[in-house]
């Protein structure tokens, strides 16, 4: 498996954040819908994604410069964060994010500097869109479920490019089919809303990335780049904040009798886990497929794994 580096323009604000589970059920329905764009059925591609995943995508991250990857910080506990226990705890729980690229590498979280939210102010905002639910006996909103309502939504500012990491066997797919699939997803519009314009954007690049080049030369950790399900009996120490997905079936699933997936906990993203065997860092991803999800389609799977950054974690 190849790691690539997909880079987009978003064109719309968004209603669904760019996280790696959900662009992998995005993609999934996008290929499912129009076997053209890899010419295999997404049956194929699924049927060893419990031992051999075809793909693994990250979550979207801002690109600063064009060389520059604003990440997530560790989700370790302070003091393995900075040198020495006396720092200031509650300032640096305001720092959650760091820019990591080839230049600086993330070899050490101790070596690393953290910022706040003033770094990416001038990437995007949130607000709030309102939404009415239409009678169509009246054709007035009413109360209970026509209740009008709110939608949060993010806005990039111009010219933000945003970087999601790609892995793929290229036995199985190849780059030109990968980069056709997410021209796909952003004409289409991706997640919530899209039918009424959120979530479109345009493809910039494809271009191979040795992750391993943002990290450290020793690792003993990893630091995941999208929610995951980490395998059992794998890790001696796991730093994460859970993450609870409460799925839902998209394109015609949406409509059907039950289209609410069974809630998945997962580690959500920068998440830090130790390997008890270094034999990890010899694939560029880890964690599990997850199954038994839906009542309404026996064979959805959902993406329980993660690309990495290998690390050192010091204590």
């Amino acid at each position: 498996m190849k790691t690539y580096e997909v880079i987009i323009e978003p064109k719309s604000c968004f209603a669904t954040s760019l996280k790696g589970d959900t662009l992998f059920g995005q993609l999934c329905w996008q290929i499912a819908v129009d076997e053209t764009l890899v010419g295999k059925t997404i049956d194929d591609l699924l049927k060893d994604y419990n031992e051999k995943p075809f793909i693994v995508i990250s979550s979207a991250y801002y690109l600063k410069n064009d060389k520059n990857y604003i990440l997530k910080k560790p989700n370790v506990p302070s003091y393995l964060l900075t040198e020495t226990r006396s720092s200031n705890k509650k300032e640096l729980n305001k720092k959650r994010w760091m820019l990591v690229s080839k230049d600086n590498p993330l070899s050490s979280i101790k070596s690393m500097k953290y910022y706040d939210d003033d770094e990416i102010k001038e990437y995007t905002k949130e607000y709030l869109q309102a939404h009415n639910k239409i009678n169509r006996i009246t054709n007035k909103t009413e109360e209970e479920i026509f209740t009008p309502f709110s939608v949060s939504k993010q806005v990039y500012n111009d010219k933000v490019k945003l970087v999601i990491f790609v892995g793929f066997d290229e036995s199985i797919v190849t780059r030109e089919q990968i980069k056709k699939v997410f021209i796909s997803i952003g004409e289409f519009g991706f997640g919530k809303d899209a039918s009424t314009g959120s979530g479109k954007f345009n493809v910039l690049d494809i271009s191979e990335v040795e992750l391993s080049k943002l990290g450290s030369s020793n690792p003993n950790a990893c630091y995941t780049l999208s929610p995951c399900v980490p395998e059992k009996y794998t890790y001696s120490k796991m730093f994460f904040i859970p993450f609870v997905r409460f799925g839902k079936h998209g394109d015609v699933l949406a409509k059907s009798k039950n289209p609410f997936k069974n809630p998945v906990i997962m580690a959500d993203e920068s998440a830090v886990f130790v390997p008890k065997d270094k034999e990890i860092f010899n694939k560029p991803f880890i964690g599990t497929a997850v199954y038994n999800l839906s009542k309404s389609e026996p064979k959805t799977v959902a993406q329980g794994y993660s690309l990495y950054i290998p690390i050192k974690l010091e204590e």
